[in-house]
C-alpha cells in the first residue's frame, strides 16, 4: 500500500481563519441553481511513523441507567469544576461538506456548546470536495502511521487544522480513502473507508495529546468509534473519555459481510457475536456496535428513542435498543437561528419579525407567486413543500391527494429532488393546474427561504421522521407546518385545539392520504373562515425557541450527569 502524505506548514501555532458570508439577493422574476465548486487536490510530503496501537481484551462496563424523559437532565449545571471538553466525529459538517441533517448538527451544536465555556474538538474526513477556500486555511498539525487492518497494514494519518467560532476543525487526511468527490459512495468503498476513519480520529486525539471528557461520535460511519475506545485504545489517554452516539436515521447501519468489517477494522474476535456486532449471522452491523459499546445512545428527538425500539421503526435493531433501553435518550435538534431569521434574511424580498409578520409575510407571498410563475393573489392559500422526493417523506401520499388540494382558492409549491417518479408525478400536475402549482425540481438556499417567507402552511408528511428541520424553520418563519406525528415532527407541533385555541400547526396520526387530507382541509377551513385564529397560530409558532442553545444546553446536562 502507498503511503498518502500533505504538505506542512512553515509556521507552527494555530492560526484563526474568518470567512465571510457574501450578500445574496432575493428572489425577483426568475431563480437559478446555484454554480458547484470542483474539487481540488492537496499537496503532500512524507510523514514519520509512530508505535502501533495494541489491541488487548476488554470487558463492555453498563453505566447507571438514566430516565428516558430528557426533563431528568438539567438544561444547565452550576460551573463547580473544570471547563468540559468534548470531540465531535462524523462524517460531514458544515460549511466544509454536507449531504443532510448530520452536517447542520456538526456544525451547529459544537458552535453552541462552545457558547457554553465548553472546549469543543471536530474531527471529520479531509474530502477533496471541500471547497478550496477552506483547504488553503487548513494548518498541518502532524502525521503519523497507523496499523488498520487484522494484519498489521499501516496507514498514513495527517491532520489539517481550521478554525472558527471558538470550534477546532481537524481534518483527517489520506488521500487513498477521501479522494473521490462524494463523502459517500458505496458500501464496498465505505466500510473501509469509515473503519480507518473512526480509529485514525481516536489516534489523532493521542497524537494532539488533547484528552476529551466525551467522545460524541454520530451514526453509523462513526459507530466504531466506542468498540475502539474499550478495545485498542483503553490503555491510552483518549481511552478515558466517555463515550456518546446519536443515531440521526436508523435506516443507514453500516451493515455488510463479517469478514470485511472484522479484517478492515482490525477488532479483537469477541466483538463479533449476537449481541454486539452481529447480523443474520453472516453480516456484521457497524451501528449495532456502537449501541453496544457507548456509554449513551441518543436519538434526535424524544418521540423518535420510543419509535426505534418498536418492530415498526426499529429497521431489524429493534430488541438491540430495547435491551439498551436504559441508555437511549432523545435530544431534539435546534435550527441555527443566525442563518434562519426573517427579521435579518437579506434573501428576502420583505424581512418581519413577530410583530411584523403578517403584513409583511404578504409582500413576500408576492414576490415568491412572481418568481415562480403562480398567480398573484394574496387571497389565495399558499401551501408549501420542502423535501427530499423520496417514500420516507410521504410523497405518496402526496401525490395521491393533490386533486383533492387543488382548488381555486389554493396553491402548492414544491421543491427538492429525489426518486424520478415523483419529480415527473409533481412536474404533470404543475402542468394541469398552470398558475396554482409550481414544480421546482431541484433544490435552491435561495428559493428555499422564500418559500418559507412567502408560503401560508408548510406540509411534512412525513412517514417517519427522526427530527425534521422544516417544520422548525417554517414555524420561525411564520408559516404554519401541518404534518404526521411522527418523531420529532410529534415532538415540535402542538396541534391546533380550536375549543382551546392553542397549538402552533396541525397533524395527523395515521399513515394514509384520507386522513391527510381532512387534516389539510381543516387547515384550509381556518385560514379562509377563521383568519383571527389562523394569525394566533402564527403567533405562537413564532415564539418558540428552537434555537440550538436549547439543545446544548440538554447536551451539556447529559454530559455532567455522565462525567460526574
Amino acid at each position: 500500500m502507498r503511503k498518502k502524505t500533505v504538505q506542512k506548514s512553515s509556521t507552527k501555532g494555530n492560526a484563526k481563519s474568518s470567512t465571510k458570508s457574501n450578500a445574496r439577493n432575493s428572489v425577483k422574476s426568475s431563480v437559478k441553481s446555484s454554480a458547484k465548486n470542483s474539487p481540488q487536490k492537496a499537496v503532500k510530503t512524507v510523514a514519520p511513523t509512530v508505535e502501533n496501537v495494541s489491541v488487548k481484551q476488554a470487558v463492555i462496563i453498563q453505566e447507571p441507567s438514566v430516565e428516558q424523559n430528557e426533563q431528568n437532565i438539567p438544561t444547565r449545571q452550576p460551573d463547580l469544576g473544570p471547563r468540559r471538553s468534548v470531540a465531535f466525529i462524523g462524517s460531514e459538517c458544515y460549511p466544509f461538506v454536507k449531504t443532510g441533517g448530520l452536517g447542520d448538527v456538526m456544525s451547529a451544536l459544537p458552535k453552541s456548546l462552545a457558547k457554553l465555556n465548553i472546549d469543543v474538538k471536530v474531527i471529520i474526513p479531509r474530502y477533496k470536495c471541500i471547497p478550496q477556500k477552506f483547504q488553503e486555511k487548513m494548518e498541518y498539525r502532524g502525521s503519523f502511521d497507523m496499523n488498520l487492518c487484522s494484519d498489521g497494514k499501516q496507514y498514513y494519518v495527517g491532520i489539517m487544522e481550521y478554525q472558527e467560532d471558538g470550534v477546532v476543525y481537524d481534518f483527517i487526511d489520506n488521500d487513498e480513502f477521501f479522494s473521490w468527490g462524494n463523502p459517500y459512495t458505496n458500501l464496498i468503498d465505505d466500510i473501509p473507508k469509515f473503519c480507518y476513519f473512526a480509529k485514525a480520529a481516536l489516534a489523532a486525539l493521542n497524537y494532539l495529546n488533547w484528552t476529551p471528557d466525551v467522545v460524541h461520535c454520530h451514526d453509523w460511519q462513526a459507530a466504531l468509534v466506542p468498540l475502539y475506545l474499550r478495545t485498542c485504545f483503553q490503555d491510552t489517554d483518549v481511552g478515558r473519555a466517555i463515550s456518546v452516539l446519536t443515531i440521526h436515521n436508523l435506516k443507514f447501519q453500516g451493515i455488510y459481510d463479517r469478514k470485511k468489517i472484522q479484517y478492515w477494522s482490525g477488532l479483537p474476535d469477541y466483538v463479533f457475536n449476537k449481541d454486539c456486532m452481529i447480523q443474520n449471522w453472516l453480516d456484521a452491523n457497524m451501528l449495532k456496535g456502537g449501541i453496544a459499546y457507548s456509554n449513551k445512545v441518543t436519538t434526535v428527538s424524544n418521540t423518535y428513542a420510543r419509535e426505534i425500539q418498536t418492530e415498526e421503526y426499529g429497521e431489524g435493531l429493534a430488541e438491540h435498543l430495547r435491551y439498551h433501553n436504559n441508555k437511549i435518550l432523545g435530544i431534539v435538534n435546534g435550527i441555527d437561528t443566525d442563518i434562519w431569521n426573517p427579521a435579518t434574511d437579506k434573501l428576502l424580498a420583505a424581512d418581519y419579525d413577530e410583530k411584523s409578520a403578517i403584513k409583511n409575510k404578504k409582500v413576500n407571498k408576492k414576490a415568491l407567486q412572481e418568481s415562480l410563475g403562480l398567480d398573484v393573489d394574496e387571497h389565495k392559500m399558499v401551501i408549501g413543500l420542502i423535501s427530499r422526493l423520496t417514500n420516507q417523506k410521504g410523497l405518496d401520499l402526496v401525490n395521491d391527494v393533490i386533486p383533492g388540494i387543488m382548488d381555486e382558492h389554493t396553491q402548492v409549491v414544491v421543491l427538492g429532488t429525489g426518486d424520478s417518479q415523483y419529480e415527473n408525478t409533481f412536474r404533470y400536475y404543475e402542468n394541469k393546474y398552470k398558475g396554482n402549482f409550481c414544480a421546482y425540481i431541484a433544490y435552491n438556499e435561495n428559493v428555499a427561504h422564500n418559500i418559507y417567507a412567502g408560503c401560508d402552511a408548510l406540509l411534512v408528511p412525513s412517514r417517519f421522521e427522526p427530527c425534521g428541520l422544516t417544520q422548525l424553520i417554517a414555524m420561525r418563519y411564520g408559516a404554519v407546518p401541518i404534518v404526521r406525528e411522527t418523531g420529532g415532527l410529534k415532538d415540535t407541533v402542538e396541534p391546533y385545539n380550536e375549543y382551546e385555541n392553542t397549538g402552533t400547526g396541525f397533524s395527523f396520526t395515521n399513515y394514509n392520504g384520507e386522513d391527510m387530507l381532512n387534516v389539510i382541509n381543516y387547515s384550509k377551513t381556518i385560514f379562509f373562515e377563521r383568519k383571527r385564529q389562523w394569525n394566533q397560530i402564527v403567533d405562537r409558532g413564532m415564539a418558540k425557541d428552537f434555537s440550538w442553545r436549547v439543545s446544548a444546553g440538554r447536551y451539556e446536562g447529559l454530559y455532567n450527569y455522565l462525567i460526574g
